[in-house]
C-alpha cells in the first residue's frame, strides 16, 4: 500500500531531528520517546498519519519534521502496534535494526488539532504511569 502524494512503496519517519538527504536513522542512538533508552530498532510507517504521530510525540525541542526514507535491510512489523493495539498493522507500522536513509522531506503536512494530540499525550502519560513505555 502506498500513499497516493507519494507513488509506490514509500515509508516515513516522523521526528524532531533535522536531518537532510543521504543522512542514515539507525538503531542504536537515544529514542525520540520516554526515557530515552537506546533504541535497538528504528521505526518506520507507510502511512503519513503514523509519521505524523510520530513527529508530534517526539522529545525535543524544534518543530517535528517528517522524513521519506529507505530501509537498507529488512524490515519486519512493529510489535508495539500489531501485537497489542492494531492485529493486521493497518498502521503499516516496521521496525529494522538496520538504517533507514532519508531520500526526501514532506514539506506541508498538518498535525492533528490540539484535542487530539492532548488526548493522546494524555493517554502516553496515563500508560508511562501504569509503567508501559513508549519506545
Amino acid at each position: 500500500m502506498s500513499d497516493p502524494l507519494f507513488p509506490g512503496r514509500s515509508f516515513f519517519h516522523g521526528t524532531k531531528a533535522n536531518l537532510k538527504n543521504g543522512d542514515l536513522i539507525g538503531a542504536g542512538y537515544t529514542s525520540n520517546y520516554g526515557q530515552r533508552a537506546t533504541a535497538a530498532c528504528v521505526y518506520l510507517t507507510g502511512t503519513l498519519n503514523a509519521a505524523i504521530w510520530g513527529a508530534e510525540l517526539a522529545l525535543g525541542e524544534g518543530a517535528g519534521r517528517i522524513y521519506v526514507v529507505e530501509a537498507t535491510g529488512p524490515v519486519e512489523d512493529d510489535p508495539n502496534l500489531t501485537d497489542k493495539k492494531y492485529p493486521g498493522n493497518p498502521t503499516l507500522s516496521y521496525r529494522s535494526k538496520d538504517p533507514l536513509r532519508v531520500i526526501g522531506e514532506v514539506i506541508e503536512w498538518q498535525g492533528h488539532s490540539a484535542e487530539e494530540l492532548k488526548k493522546m499525550k494524555d493517554g502516553v502519560e496515563r500508560a508511562r504511569q501504569l509503567g508501559v513505555e513508549a519506545i
